[in-house]
């Protein structure tokens, strides 16, 4: 049996097939595997003006960011070289993993960076 993708609205693994449609039993989601291949291939990550970021991208940090967990904040224009886009987090929406000099491994959210 093949295994059916999580929903794209909650992130269930709980859906099954009706007809040509998944449903989430979750939220009640429906949605075509075709529509959801599309939109996955068609995502594009922007900075906060709008700029395309790709992988290995240097981006510079464009408030003040708490972090939990540190007593520093990361400042306004901190440069981050290197970056890695991943698929966002369904609750935080934290679609950059990178490193920061100072803080380690952390994940971002591309609308507080921009393209250097």
């Amino acid at each position: 049996m093949d295994k059916l993708p999580n929903c794209p609205e909650c992130g269930s693994e709980y859906t099954y097939e009706d007809g040509s449609l998944l449903v989430c039993p979750e939220c009640a989601h429906e949605w075509s595997p075709e529509a959801a291949a599309e939109a996955e291939a068609a995502k594009v990550v922007k900075d906060s003006n709008g700029n395309v970021l790709n992988d290995g991208d240097s981006v510079s940090v464009i408030k003040d960011l708490k972090v939990k967990g540190y007593l520093n904040a990361i400042k306004l224009g901190t440069k981050v070289k290197s970056i890695r886009l991943i698929d966002g987090d369904l609750n935080a929406g934290h679609d950059i993993d990178c490193k920061i000099d100072g803080f380690g491994a952390i994940k971002l959210k591309s609308e507080f960076v921009k393209k250097i």
